[in-house]
């Protein structure tokens, strides 16, 4: 069963920096509480108590609430009213809609001189004969019941007539509890069926995946897509009839709907669970050896070749929010593969690349993963073995030229040789004049060539 717990107090305690000593409210509605416990040693200055639409049978473990001023418990399983003497200050109680059926039980309220209003529509005691008046006489500090104000002259009524009130309501307790008592034994058995069911069920599967059985289905794929079929039609047959079964209105029959509800929710979070575990296999490199690109996660991304400092860039959009320890980067020197909460994001790099010498880190601002990669081959400029074999007057001409066109010219070689440029290309001094970059005349290439 499901209780109170320190942790789930604390997070409804946020308002009050999440300390619970010195609570004085509290809202723990629709928690599928099913025991009431704790708040008395750890919320003693509780003046609030918000409890409704739980499933608590039992009103207990709040007496030590010496301040408790407004206590709801609508909507549970209460089928008496008990264990509040200890709440000195109490003033309103709020019980609607629960199993009270036991209405004497109401006299354990006389210690409470402070309670004003009490609410007990919903309540089986609220169909006998004489509820109101019976309750009106017992209880003389009450002001206000069922949201109704009670009169003077009502009260006055209620006391002249108690003694014959009160015989009434205990001969229809008696025949309330002797009913609570036959929904109880139906309810045990009801529940004993459906277990009894649930077993057979689970060993005719288990009977079913047997050894033999699997021999005389040749077609085991075909077989377990058939079972899988029958068992989903079995639990919605079963679903149907769990739902339009005519049930009395019980805690039993509440909490079995709360129990029924959270089983499904179970199987269905473990169908998820095991969807999740199943992991679909990615073919990241063929049966020949051919690399493939692959973008599992479904990612966007760039990729920069950065000529000027002979390196590739590799710009992968991840989630900002996601945590660096999902990431598995691996460089490899023609591909590189990227893991990302398992999923793999792999890419054919257009050229070699130094895998050793390769960076990975995450923007700060984006949270994208940018990946360096140096590129295997060097690039090598030819402007500084030009320029040792140039001499003093040519280079005195180049500077004049370069202060006419007012930037600082190189010679661009082809990164995929290790060779010198290519002389038989340059173009003549005449062709030169006034339009792009300086180019050396054919008299001193032949030089450049020694």
């Amino acid at each position: 069963f499901l209780s109170v717990t320190e942790d789930l107090v604390r997070r409804r305690a946020e308002h009050n920096n999440c300390e619970i000593f010195s609570l004085e409210e509290i809202s723990l509605h629709q928690q599928e509480i099913e025991k009431l416990e704790h708040l008395d040693k750890w919320c003693r200055d509780l003046k609030i108590l918000y409890l409704q639409n739980n499933l608590i049978p039992k009103i207990e473990n709040v007496g030590k609430l010496k301040k408790l001023e407004y206590l709801n418990v609508a909507l549970n399983n209460i089928e008496r009213i008990e264990n509040l003497e200890g709440c000195e200050e109490l003033k309103k109680l709020d019980l609607t809609a629960n199993f009270i059926g036991e209405l004497s039980s109401i006299a354990s309220l006389k210690c409470n001189i402070h309670l004003k209003e009490l609410f007990l529509v919903g309540n089986p005691c609220t169909e006998f004969e004489g509820y109101r008046q019976f309750v009106v006489a017992t209880l003389h500090q009450l002001k206000y019941l069922d949201s109704k104000e009670i009169e003077r002259s009502e009260r006055i009524k209620a006391l002249q007539n108690y003694p014959e009130v009160k015989w009434k309501i205990r001969e229809q307790e008696r025949a309330y509890l002797l009913k609570r008592a036959r929904e109880k034994e139906e309810s045990q058995r009801r529940m004993q069926e459906r277990k009894d069911k649930k077993e057979k069920q689970m060993d005719s599967e288990l009977g079913f995946d047997s050894p033999d059985s699997r021999q005389e289905k040749p077609n085991q794929a075909e077989g377990d897509g058939e079972q899988e079929r029958c068992i989903t039609v079995e639990n919605d047959e079963e679903d149907r009839r769990f739902w339009e079964e005519p049930t009395p209105y019980t805690p039993e029959s509440r909490l079995e709907t709360h129990r029924y509800i959270e089983e499904k929710r179970r199987a269905k979070d473990n169908i998820r669970e095991s969807k999740k575990r199943e992991k679909p296999s990615w073919t990241l490199v063929t049966a020949e050896g051919k690399v493939l690109n692959v973008n599992a996660p479904k990612l966007h991304f760039s990729l920069k070749d950065d000529e000027e400092n002979n390196q590739i860039i590799l710009d992968l959009a991840v989630y900002r929010h996601l945590d660096t320890s999902l990431l598995d980067v691996d460089v490899q020197p023609t591909y590189i593969r990227v893991l990302v909460k398992g999923k793999p994001f792999q890419l054919v790099l257009p050229e070699e690349v130094k895998p050793d010498s390769s960076s990975a880190k995450r923007s700060q601002t984006t949270g994208h993963l940018v990946v360096i990669m140096p590129k295997a081959k060097e690039i090598i400029l030819a402007k500084q073995n030009v320029s040792a074999s140039i001499k003093h007057s040519d280079c005195s001409t180049q500077q004049k030229n370069t202060r006419r066109n007012g930037q600082v010219q190189k010679l661009e070689v082809d990164p995929s040789k290790y060779s010198f440029p290519d002389v038989t290309k340059i173009i003549q001094e005449k062709q030169r004049t006034g339009q792009g970059p300086i180019k050396l005349q054919p008299q001193k290439v032949t030089e450049v060539k020694k």
